[in-house]
């Protein structure tokens, strides 16, 4: 499957907020189209990046932030934190979280940043322990019950 990565932006909000809605479906798209809106306008705050397939459609996102207070197992600041990763159900296991990945991963460099960090939280179900799982290859990794 050929997957495409790209910056999300206000261009491509509608998609950014509906995959977040399924990553966290505690919030409707709206109410996180107003986060996203938000994070946007403070330069810096928040980076996104979705992954596309070959018909264009958005099958998962990546958000990451810098982190200046302390990041549990981390020894530098600012540390690029992952905020949130998502891939649809039907475009997991070919490629689009290690697009994601690698594109968070280059952000990071590009900011100058060491150590890279994210909060997972083991669900019950396989599918989101594999992503969880999956994110251990960053430096620092805290992991909540």
């Amino acid at each position: 499957m050929m997957v495409r990565i790209e910056v999300a932006g206000e261009h491509n909000l509608d998609d950014w907020a509906n995959l977040r809605t399924a990553l966290w479906p505690v919030a409707y798209a709206a109410d996180h189209r107003e986060d996203l809106m938000e994070s946007l306008s403070e330069p810096g705050s928040l980076v996104g990046f979705l992954g596309r397939n070959a018909a264009g459609e958005a099958v998962g996102f990546a958000e990451a932030a810098l982190r200046s207070d302390y990041v549990n197992g981390c020894d530098t600041s600012p540390v690029a934190f992952l905020e949130g990763l998502y891939v649809a159900e039907s475009s997991r296991r070919l490629g689009v979280g290690r697009g994601l990945i690698e594109a968070v991963e280059a952000w990071a460099r590009s900011m100058g940043c060491r150590e890279r960090g994210s909060r997972t939280a083991f669900a019950e179900s396989s599918g989101r322990k594999k992503i969880a799982i999956s994110m251990a290859c960053l430096s620092c990794v805290e992991h909540v019950a």
